[in-house]
């Protein structure tokens, strides 16, 4: 679905008074964290609630599986095409959101790691005690990237040994900021906790861009108020808020 058809189904649906709703999402963690204050602002305005589940990836995957009701569902575009592919979602309602890089971690306080390099990059995952990341067995965009350049680095079994295991990319920084890991590896827009800070971005040799996409159900009980919701989430308006959370919108 364009941006444009999106927008011009929710002139449409805001056109008339509307009972307020609860609206079930599943959505990847990235992402949840970014549009909890756009949520706020948009339940203030429409009535509406929202019932979020959120994971990594792998946690995602499994949850959709099982068949847990949902109105929306917001996922990286490799997982979202997987989705497509069961014939479970409306065609034609899929809109990516925007991308995302991954980035290292540190406590607020702390040396600023040089990793402007690869090699930079090889030298601080080797020089540091700890690094907190999500669970591998939880399949999280962050930690599959991570351990790929472990292993790229020829550094698996270090970087391994070193590793604090978190639910997700918000428990990883949560780590870095209470002194539980010396650095974290994660997307961008998970960094929330007041304790920790980004030291940078990953290298653009081997940064890991994902994009984000949103769907609906065909089982959903609210597609038109799930349509509103995208709509106001790509919104002119809301832009400058996805960019400050590290995001990059998709070209128009």
């Amino acid at each position: 679905m364009t941006r444009a058809a999106i927008l011009a189904a929710a002139a449409a649906l805001f056109a008339v008074p509307a009972m307020a709703t609860e609206l079930r999402v599943i959505s990847a963690g990235a992402v949840r964290g970014v549009v909890a204050e756009m949520i706020d602002d948009y339940s203030r305005k429409t009535g509406h609630t929202f019932q979020f589940t959120t994971g990594p990836t792998g946690l995602l995957r499994d949850t959709i599986a099982s068949g847990k009701p949902a109105d929306l569902i917001i996922a990286s575009a490799p997982l979202m095409a997987e989705l497509e592919k069961t014939g479970k979602m409306i065609p034609g309602s899929r809109v990516d959101l925007g991308r995302l890089g991954l980035g290292v971690v540190i406590k607020v306080g702390a040396p600023v790691p040089d990793i402007s390099t690869p090699e930079k990059l090889k030298a601080t995952l080797l020089a540091v005690k700890s690094i907190a990341h999500t669970d591998p067995k939880l399949g999280g965009t962050s930690v599959l990237h991570l351990m790929k350049l472990a292993k790229d680095f020829g550094i698996a079994d270090e970087v391994t040994k070193k590793g604090i295991h978190a639910t997700g990319g918000n428990d990883a920084v949560e780590k870095v900021a209470r002194g539980e890991a010396e650095i974290a590896v994660v997307l961008i827009s998970e960094i929330h906790d007041k304790g920790a800070r980004l030291a940078a971005p990953l290298p653009e040799p081997v940064q890991l861009w994902t994009v984000y996409s949103a769907a609906i159900p065909a089982n959903s009980k609210e597609p038109d108020h799930a349509r509103a919701f995208v709509a106001a989430l790509l919104s002119p308006a809301l832009r400058e808020r996805w960019i400050a959370a590290g995001w990059e919108p998709m070209a128009k």
